[in-house]
């Protein structure tokens, strides 16, 4: 009783308070028929609350996401549909669902009548610009009795989860020679002599079986060269992805951090469906993904729900113990890379695989330019240090169009040479 007391709404309140003063000018007046009055408009509102206390009214809700996974910039829905149980009557009822602002505007709905005999169904968009695990709810409704007088609230439904995955762009083409596997060009073939099956030879690498040395090989190119005895069905690559916070600039959907999630998403779904084996790694080796070459759809989801929940690392520069490719191709996506950073990772990556860096110029997400004269020198610097290592680099502004990006990587992995003789 005391909980619907509390929610008398205005016109309640002000009918009580009109009943009391009409009760106390009655005994001041000495006029009976004016105690009557008050004693009716005190009693409804009091009657109107008992009532809805004993009745507790019975609503019902279900919330259903389409899609529950949606990417960023594409359109999402919510549906939900209401009922109550019971033949009582049901007053004005006011829906507001929690959205956050990510999401889009909080939907707010005003059910006059809520009929007994079926359910209503209430729909709203959802229009997400960034990326993350989002939480939808809860579902509050405001129920009014039918003279307006009380009103109370009530949480029908909890959170439902909704993954905002990065936006992937159709990319086009591969890095000549991708896909031999670990580090072998599929484009460098020795013909051994007439009728004599195309032979693989790679550099010598310490542990070899010296039976395996191609004498022809070794001879033209003055280094030992061994066979590579089979050829791996499907290659792999290693897409790396720097999300540190002290390496990206801006904020919100317009970030580097979110330009770079989003074309690693692009580039490491493009590679899965040419038929790589695709892993997914953190700038410090850190798995976030490992994906087959072969499969459906679902490991296009295991791809974007991780980068989905990606949180930028707090850690100031790059730190590794191992090659973060563990012999794999690499395709690097980095924000801003200090000195030591590039020299980190060199310098565990075999000078016969190949390595390429998409490097952001990060400082123009805040400046705002995005023009070669403008890049930053530090930028420059990094790329020069990069190319010089033997890594095929492309640098990206916020205004880069993502296919064009990747599409000169690809040419700045041809332009690198052949692998198993190193950069040129």
């Amino acid at each position: 009783m005391l909980r619907a007391l509390s929610g008398l709404t205005t016109r309640g309140r002000c009918l009580l308070a009109a009943g009391i003063a009409a009760a106390v000018c009655s005994f001041v007046l000495n006029e009976r028929d004016l105690l009557r009055v008050a004693v009716f408009v005190v009693a409804l509102p009091l009657l109107v609350a008992a009532f809805i206390s004993a009745t507790r009214l019975r609503i019902g809700a279900t919330r259903t996401l389409r899609p529950q996974r949606v990417a960023v910039g594409g359109n999402g829905e919510v549906q939900l549909e209401l009922w109550r149980s019971g033949r009582l009557p049901a007053g004005e009822i006011l829906l507001e669902d929690g959205v956050p602002y990510a999401l889009g505007s909080r939907p707010r709905f005003v059910v006059e009548r809520l009929p007994h005999d079926r359910r209503v169904a209430l729909r709203y968009p959802l229009q997400p610009v960034l990326r993350g695990i989002q939480q939808v709810g809860p579902l509050r409704a405001t129920i009014t009795d039918p003279f307006g007088l009380c009103e109370f609230e009530r949480e029908l439904i909890g959170h439902s989860r909704l993954v905002v995955v990065p936006r992937v762009v159709p990319l086009w083409g591969l890095p000549s020679g991708a896909g031999i596997g670990v580090g072998d060009d599929g484009t460098v073939r020795l013909h051994a002599g007439q009728g004599e099956a195309d032979v693989i030879v790679r550099q010598y690498r310490q542990g070899d079986d010296l039976r395996k040395v191609h004498w022809r090989s070794t001879a033209r190119r003055d280094e030992i060269m061994v066979r590579v005895e089979e050829r791996p069905w499907r290659g792999g690559t290693t897409v790396l992805l720097d999300h540190r916070a002290a390496a990206h600039h801006g904020s919100g959907p317009a970030a580097s951090l979110e330009w770079a999630v989003s074309f690693a998403a692009s580039a490491a779904l493009h590679l899965r469906r040419a038929g790589h084996r695709v892993r997914l790694v953190s700038e410090h080796g850190v798995t976030l993904a490992d994906t087959p070459g072969d499969g459906g759809d679902h490991y296009d989801h295991v791809v974007l729900d991780a980068l989905a929940a990606l949180q930028p690392a707090h850690q100031r520069d790059i730190t590794l113990a191992r090659d973060p490719a563990e012999g794999q191709e690499l395709i690097a996506v980095l924000g801003t890379v200090s000195t030591e950073a590039v020299h980190e990772l060199a310098q565990y990556r075999p000078r016969g695989i190949r390595s390429l860096a998409v490097l952001l110029d990060t400082p123009t997400w805040s400046a705002g330019v995005s023009a070669p004269e403008q890049r930053a020198a530090a930028t420059e610097d990094s790329a020069a240090l990069l190319r010089a290592a033997g890594w095929g680099v492309i640098v990206a502004g916020p205004g880069s169009p993502m296919p064009q990006v990747w599409a000169e990587l690809c040419r700045s992995g041809a332009r690198r040479g052949t692998l198993i003789g190193g950069p040129r």
